[in-house]
């Protein structure tokens, strides 16, 4: 889930080169920095111990610079420790084999937090340090034993303002509503949020979701099947049905449909209401070259909140810190998902439930889109 949309952001970046907003020079550098990590990978854990450092994997491309601007340069500034920003990409298997290789090269991973709750069961992950990473510098509730919070996004229902400016959508119900809200459909091919919002459109009350009752909502699913143009598995790729016109609504990232809010000049529209708030976080590999109490040193320093307003401007990202929310600009708050006045109307995933079933879930939900 998480890989996806980190890979989405790295999309968001590369359109703002095209349109001037990062310099040639800077694009460059960039690249270089995406292309220059394999040197890094290939050195052993010693050798990366001896210059006293830390290599962080997240999905590369927007994150590279807006981690390393955000986070990295303080960290360093503060410590003298180097972060080294490496854009591989932390897919689950990848940090197993990290492990598992004995002698891993990364440190800190930009996760999915049922990732890391997955592998902290198996061994593979740190646990959380809480003496030394502050949990009430975090939102309630998003602080788990392998995985500390670090920004979060959304699932949310955009939707062709011209057709239905007059009578918006407002719920999972008028999303899955093909009658009282005419026209085709988009949703997220790798389930997650998916099975939530046909769950809510079902009837079920947010505060009943979980355990998810997966039999009832991939009925729901299949039902609106007929009525789906595309299952988007990026968020280029939603974007492009929205503003194309081939959708006129679509479950897909909050990150995306700020962008094309904007940039339709209001023609597509989203709403925080019933949104699926989904949240990323960084762990820890057990046995990390740069030890454990540095890398954890670094996710405490994530948490200054003038830090993660650079991700907020940069990425799109709502800030784990609640302190951060009043730093942002009042005309830009309508965009931050955990924005009080918008996560007060929205509903997390939940964790721990995805820990122990999104293989299998993901498995089903893939046979009926594909069926």
């Amino acid at each position: 889930m998480n890989d996806a949309f980190q890979k989405d952001c790295l999309d968001i970046l590369a359109a703002k080169a095209a349109r001037g907003e990062i310099s040639r020079r800077r694009f460059t550098q960039l690249a270089a920095m995406i292309f220059g990590g394999a040197p890094l990978l290939m050195r052993s854990p010693e050798a990366l111990a001896q210059v006293k450092q830390l290599v962080l994997v997240n999905w590369g491309g927007d994150a590279l610079k807006a981690y390393d601007k955000a986070y990295g340069q303080p960290f360093e500034k503060e410590t003298g420790i180097v972060v080294k920003e490496d854009g591989t990409g932390p897919t689950e298997g990848a940090i197993a084999a990290q492990f598992k290789s004995g002698k891993p090269t990364w440190d800190l991973v930009d996760a999915d937090p049922f990732s890391a709750i997955s592998l902290g069961k198996q061994g593979m992950i740190e646990p959380i340090d809480y003496k030394v990473v502050d949990k009430s510098k975090m939102r309630p509730g998003f602080d788990w034993e392998y995985a500390a919070s670090t920004y979060f996004f959304s699932y949310v229902i955009a939707y062709d303002a011209q057709k239905f400016g007059a009578n918006p959508p407002t719920s999972m119900a008028d999303f899955f509503d093909v009658k009282k809200y005419p026209g085709k459909r988009t949703m997220y091919k790798w389930g997650a949020g998916m099975w939530e919002a046909a769950l809510l459109a079902d009837g079920v009350a947010p505060d009943k979701l979980y355990p998810l009752d997966l039999k009832r909502a991939h009925a729901k699913i299949a039902a609106l099947k007929p009525d789906v143009v595309a299952y988007w598995g990026g968020g280029a790729e939603s974007q492009q049905l929205m503003l194309g016109g081939d959708a006129a609504m679509g479950l897909i990232w909050s990150t995306r449909a700020s962008l094309i809010e904007k940039d339709s000049g209001g023609q597509v529209k989203f709403t925080w209401n019933q949104g699926l708030l989904s949240p990323g976080a960084l762990a820890v590999i057990k046995n990390n070259p740069g030890g454990k109490e540095n890398a954890m040193k670094f996710i405490a320093s994530t948490s200054v909140p003038e830090r993660q307003l650079v991700m907020f401007d940069m990425l799109g990202q709502g800030p784990a810190n609640p302190a951060t929310d009043a730093l942002i600009p009042a005309d830009q708050r309508r965009y931050n998902p955990v924005d009080p006045a918008n996560m007060k109307s929205q509903i997390a995933l939940d964790m721990p439930w995805y820990a122990d079933n999104y293989g299998p879930a993901l498995d089903e939900f893939t046979k009926v889109i594909s069926a």
